[in-house]
């Protein structure tokens, strides 16, 4: 498919990308400007937007694997526009993993050659992620409210609510954790040891970063330890592919 690498693809996300980084560079020098009229420190504020640019190397490392992951089937342009606005690694590569192999059997490790094959997975990703820009917006307002009152009735009640939420979203990605999957070509679908182990590894890793917050008073980790997490996982999970997991 020659559209995948034209010109005007390339032209197309370089302008998607230049809207995105004029957008925040726009909502940053107004929280800047403002932060300083309200009296905080210049030099407080580049410590703050200094940590942030350092929280988001981490998963920026993710969203390039995710990118190089996507560019072997869709090519670069796709992905690179879907993953600099509204995607997300952990939505997109299902998305394009279930339509590719679960709608057409084909192989994610090629390039799509079949356009309806393309089309369908661009427009199964914009449409997967259209339900928050309209749930956010319309009810969000209406669901803190009433999440407000569960914790204004019992303490005890909206932390049970709160951790309940937390802990059905961990069990979505657990499911395509353990979901059997065919690992290599002709096999039969089976439960990767490979996304189990790294799975576990990360949550182990966030258990110690956790401890050193709360046990050892090493508060400099709060905002490390999501990257920490993340960084360290995909590194065993490099060590735990050369060790033969799969």
């Amino acid at each position: 498919m020659d559209f995948m690498t034209a010109w005007w693809m390339f032209m197309l996300g370089g302008l998607v990308v230049l809207f995105v980084i004029s957008q925040s560079w726009f909502f940053m020098r107004k929280a800047f400007i403002r932060a300083q009229e309200l009296g905080m420190e210049r030099s407080r504020l580049i410590k703050v937007i200094s940590g942030a640019m350092v929280f988001s190397i981490a998963p920026s490392v993710a969203i390039l694997l995710g990118l190089l992951a996507l560019s072997k089937t869709l090519g670069i342009v796709i992905p690179w526009i879907r993953l600099s606005v509204l995607g997300a690694v952990t939505y997109e590569l299902p998305a394009t993993i279930n339509v590719v192999e679960g709608v057409f059997g084909a192989s994610m490790s090629q390039l799509i050659g079949d356009p309806q094959i393309f089309v369908t997975v661009v427009w199964v990703m914009t449409f997967g992620v259209l339900p928050p820009l309209i749930i956010i917006p319309l009810f969000l307002k209406r669901i803190q409210g009433r999440v407000q009152r569960i914790q204004a009735r019992s303490q005890i009640w909206g932390d049970m609510f709160m951790n309940a939420m937390f802990i059905g979203m961990i069990s979505a990605f657990l499911g395509y954790v353990v979901a059997p999957r065919v690992l290599e070509e002709g096999a039969e679908p089976s439960v990767s040891l490979l996304a189990i182990s790294v799975f576990v590894s990360s949550a182990v890793i966030m258990a110690v970063c956790g401890l050193l917050i709360t046990r050892y008073r090493q508060n400099w980790l709060k905002n490390y330890a999501i990257p920490f997490s993340m960084l360290g996982s995909m590194g065993l999970a490099v060590l735990y592919y050369f060790l033969g997991v799969r």
